[in-house]
């Protein structure tokens, strides 16, 4: 790359825009979805808006990674962005939790571009130092998208319509794509070039099998289960193999050698799983459980984006004075931490405590992210600087994915235990979906005491299950930061 002829502050402020527009997109529709389910229907299927979106971007950033090796980081932004708006576009539109779902997938379709190669480009135009501040500023998005976008949630199903959380994208996605393709300046080999499709494919063949079991809870055993068990691990199998013959994989299987990149990411498989599974459901307790209104639950997971690029920002300087490995030991603790304020939270049922749980986990990821993408683009040459970084993203998203298709299994599991167990003091057929009237004001006011109860109940016995199991991969998370290398500095 071209560092003379790139215009370093109007790119920087271009990606920086593209990095609110994913910021945002996160904040708005954790927030919103108690009100889109209470429109659309279908608690059942809850879990799939995520989780449709997360697993194409999950496939897609590897593969945006290597393409952009290959061709340049700017005109495969570019496209992601395109695929990313016509997605937001779709979802807005949707007039059922199915088509919403569909659209998501094409959301996340492009979405794989966005986010991994935004900070690829960082990681080109600056040095090692200025990259460690760099990305403390970088961080600072979540914190401004943290605070307008439960506001922004909560003004548009207020006073317009939810649609308005993803047609919001359109502006900032233009403006974004504009800043990049005309003030990046790349110098890219022009040459015939090979692309793994055949990775790519096996690799959504092995995830959306083990998804499919994990989100709708299915009976292990059942001959359903085992085909599908089979076919992700026998999709998996061939994706190893392809990748190591392959001219230009998708994922250079030799990069998991380095100690410092294994571990990295590792640690951001299970804290993706953790900050998704936070984002997905701690709006439902609140609401569900608390009886609160959209805005405080919103505020209880801003919490998390406010801590993050405060935790960040400390991060890019720290990590120059004491080295990698300790900076990320200070998030891992924290995510530990924040964990265990979760696990504590049907207990302390108020959502202060929510709130500042969301902030320890917000500094777990600040201090541990920050640090695993500069120590990972500085052990590493240009031309799979690309890949490395999206490496790291495509393994926090993959936890995401995984982890919120697995809990949403869990939790649909515990919760139709719960209600057919109090079958007897409900008066409507005790379904997952019967959640949906603990989402929506007239059908909640209609509600007895007891039904009330009934719900809230169980919808908190059910959660209790999450909040447990974000505080285990919590101290996995922790585990694997020990495991980095002392000598990285």
């Amino acid at each position: 790359m071209s560092i003379r002829q790139t215009k370093r502050p109007i790119v920087l402020a271009a990606v920086i825009l593209a990095m609110f527009m994913a910021a945002v997109e996160a904040t708005i529709v954790a927030t919103a979805m108690p009100g889109i389910v209470a429109d659309l229907g279908g608690f059942s299927l809850f879990s799939w808006v995520f989780s449709s979106y997360l697993l194409m971007q999950v496939v897609m950033i590897p593969v945006y990674g290597k393409l952009s090796d290959l061709y340049g980081r700017k005109v495969i932004f570019t496209i992601g962005i395109s695929i990313f708006l016509v997605g937001s576009i779709l979802c807005g539109f949707s007039f059922s939790m199915e088509m919403l779902i569909i659209s998501r997938f094409i959301q996340g379709l492009g979405a794989g571009a966005v986010q991994p190669i935004a900070t690829t480009i960082v990681g080109d135009m600056y040095t090692k130092e200025e990259r460690a501040n760099i990305q403390g500023y970088l961080a600072s998005v979540w914190g401004i998208s943290a605070i307008m976008g439960p506001l922004l949630g909560a003004l548009f199903i207020e006073y317009l319509h939810w649609s308005w959380i993803f047609w919001i994208n359109v502006p900032f996605g233009v403006i974004a794509m504009l800043g990049v393709h005309f003030f990046l300046h790349e110098s890219v080999e022009k040459k015939k070039q090979s692309i793994d499709y055949s990775g790519a494919f096996l690799l959504f063949l092995a995830i959306t099998p083990l998804m499919l079991v994990l989100i709708q809870g299915a009976v292990w055993g059942s001959p359903l289960v085992v085909v599908l068990v089979f076919v992700s691990i026998a999709s998996f199998a061939l994706f190893i193999c392809v990748e190591r013959r392959a001219v230009t994989p998708i994922m250079t299987l030799s990069l998991w050698k380095n100690q410092q990149i294994r571990n990295a990411n590792i640690a951001s498989f299970s804290a993706g799983a953790i900050l998704l599974a936070v984002s997905t459901f701690l709006p439902t307790y609140v609401q569900g459980v608390m009886n609160q209104p959209p805005i405080i639950a919103g505020l209880t997971l801003t919490a998390i984006s406010i801590g993050w690029p405060i935790s960040s920002t400390i991060a890019g300087k720290l990590m120059l004075k004491t080295g990698f490995r300790v900076t990320a030991l200070i998030g891992g603790c924290a995510l530990v931490v924040g964990g265990l304020f979760y696990l504590l939270l049907p207990v302390i049922n108020h959502p202060v405590w929510a709130g500042v749980g969301s902030f320890v986990i917000g500094v777990g990821m600040g201090f541990s992210t920050t640090t695993f993408i500069v120590s990972i683009q500085s052990t590493v040459s240009w031309n799979v600087r690309g890949e490395a970084t999206s490496m790291n993203m495509f393994m926090r998203l993959l936890g995401g994915a995984v982890g919120v298709a697995f809990l949403g299994g869990l939790l649909n599991r515990r919760l139709q235990m719960e209600l057919a167990d109090k079958q007897s003091d409900l008066s409507f057929e005790p379904t997952i979906d019967s959640v949906n009237r603990l989402l929506e004001g007239e059908q909640r006011s209609n509600l007895t005491r007891i039904e009330l109860e009934t719900l809230q109940v169980g919808l908190t016995n059910s959660l209790s299950i999450v909040f447990l199991t974000i505080f285990i991969l919590a101290l996995i998370s922790f585990f694997f930061i020990l495991r980095l290398p002392k000598e990285s500095t």
